[in-house]
């Protein structure tokens, strides 16, 4: 007898291309479910032969919504193959243009992407329950949002020479300093960034937080995932994005390691699939088992959530004040709720906002010595916090300076074991529900929303017809029905 079969087909609202395949047992249960990735890059390959130094302008070409990610990690890859010693000017430019970014692409989040499972009630028509549902459902905020995200790019442009694939980092520090006359402007702009900050929590915990659906979320038992935990802390053990200590803490929050971010890449392995190009990565220590959680497993998150897992504390006050909020409501540590990625991103965007106002005012910001001097070239590990987690890039140069090896790890290639393990859960419990309708194609996808994972260079969050479809098969093969959107 053949296996019933649902096609999601393409997911919406993230980065990239994808579809979800559930396949259901004689009485209509989820039996399995996939979530597969059906395109392939090849970004590594390709770069081997090239400059060394043409890589922060290449790889970011990798993803329209977060380069600067790519951007700084491939600049602090060359940085290490070149033995520099990044300049304090330096340092402190590249850290407000990435709290900046952080800041920014939460805040995308939290509006555009995953604001329509966060702010609109899961009844809202399938045509509304876009940015522009959430847009007409909260005016002024949504106006307000716009004003500032517009200004938290600006910030990017003047420092990164461009809103978008920036320019500026190099080997060793960065293209230009930063005039008095510019960190004026850019001031304006992140005080305005701050001042958003706090009142998105305000709104938070008046608005969205009390909702009755999004606490049902947050308790859910399906939406519970006992995984290990991976990211970069600073030395008092608060997250930083840009530099700091890599830390993995497991399920039941036991250390696993704290050392050089460097070693990362020495603590895992990767498996792969028949059905999908993305890999599985797991750590080493502990073996693949497969797409299970649990203690024995090897399979860990990065992202919102875990960063908030491997930290003691945060680096700022209005986020450490936040954060406690966040601990006390779910009371214990860490926190394994899906949905908690939603409250994390805001937490974090809150630190970052902060961190920028520091930044730029910090007497370095106009330093004119902005770029160090470079060894001979060798291989060097970049990590880096992306807004979907831990990214690292390897590279291998040779003797002129041209790319041997090249090895890109990115946030939801890490993640991509506990998304299919939290979208099987979510369609599971669907599917207990009653029929497998419209609201199945919703529920299934606000599963992996909640990490926003990006799967490619495309985004899928603007409004419109999308060809998403459930196409759902009988036991023996025959098509019975098609529920589209």
């Amino acid at each position: 007898m053949r296996q019933q079969k649902i096609t999601i087909d393409p997911i919406t609202r993230l980065e990239g291309h994808g579809k979800i395949l559930l396949y259901l047992d004689e009485d209509g249960g989820v039996q399995d479910a996939f979530l597969q990735i059906p395109e392939l890059r090849g970004f590594e390959r390709f770069c081997v032969g090239r400059r060394g130094e043409e890589m922060p302008q290449i790889t970011e070409r990798i993803c329209g919504v977060c380069p600067e990610a790519h951007h700084l990690a491939s600049a602090k890859a060359l940085d290490d193959a070149y033995g520099a010693e990044i300049p304090e000017a330096a340092r402190v430019q590249r850290e407000l243009f990435y709290n900046t970014y952080i800041f920014s692409d939460h805040l995308l989040h939290l509006i555009f992407l995953g604001g329509p499972d966060l702010l609109l009630d899961e009844d809202t028509p399938k045509e509304q329950r876009n940015v522009l549902g959430v847009l007409q459902a909260y005016p002024e905020l949504g106006k307000r949002v716009v004003q500032v995200r517009a200004g938290a790019q600006k910030v990017l442009e003047l420092i990164g020479g461009r809103a978008i694939h920036p320019v500026f980092a190099l080997p060793g520090g960065v293209s230009q300093p930063v005039d008095e006359e510019k960190r004026k402007e850019l001031a304006a702009y992140v005080e305005a960034m701050t001042e958003l900050a706090r009142d998105m929590v305000s709104f938070f915990h008046e608005q969205v937080l009390p909702d009755p659906g999004l606490q049902a979320l947050l308790q859910s038992p399906e939406a519970r995932l006992p995984v290990h935990s991976m990211g970069l802390v600073d030395d008092e053990l608060a997250p930083n994005f840009y530099h700091g200590q890599l830390r993995i803490v497991s399920c039941e929050g036991e250390e696993i390691f704290l050392g050089d971010a460097r070693e990362g890449l020495d603590l895992i392995e990767e498996h792969s699939e028949p059905w999908t190009y993305v890999k599985f990565p797991y750590l080493k220590s502990f073996g693949w088992s497969g797409l299970e959680g649990g203690p024995g497993s090897g399979l860990y998150q990065v992202g919102p959530l875990a960063r908030l897992n491997v930290a003691e504390r945060m680096a700022t006050p209005a986020a450490q004040e936040e954060f406690e909020r966040y601990l006390d409501y779910f009371g214990q540590r860490p926190v394994q709720a899906t949905f908690a990625y939603h409250w994390a991103r805001l937490v974090e965007m809150v630190q970052a906002a902060e961190a920028a106002h520091m930044l730029v005012s910090h007497e370095a910001l106009t330093g004119r010595t902005v770029r160090g001097e470079l060894s001979a070239p060798g291989k060097g590990i970049g990590v880096i916090e992306a807004a979907r987690g831990t990214l690292f890039h390897e590279y291998r140069l040779d003797d002129h300076g041209l790319l041997e090896q090249v090895n890109l790890v990115v946030a939801t290639t890490h993640n991509a074991g506990p998304i299919g393990m939290s979208v099987k859960a979510m369609a599971q419990a669907a599917a207990r529900q009653g029929d497998l309708d419209e609201r199945l194609l919703n529920r299934v996808e606000m599963a992996f929303r909640a990490y926003d994972p990006c799967l490619a260079c495309a985004t899928h969050f603007l409004p419109g017809e999308l060809p998403l479809t459930v196409e759902v098969y009988a036991s023996d093969g025959t098509f019975l029905r098609r529920v589209g959107r």
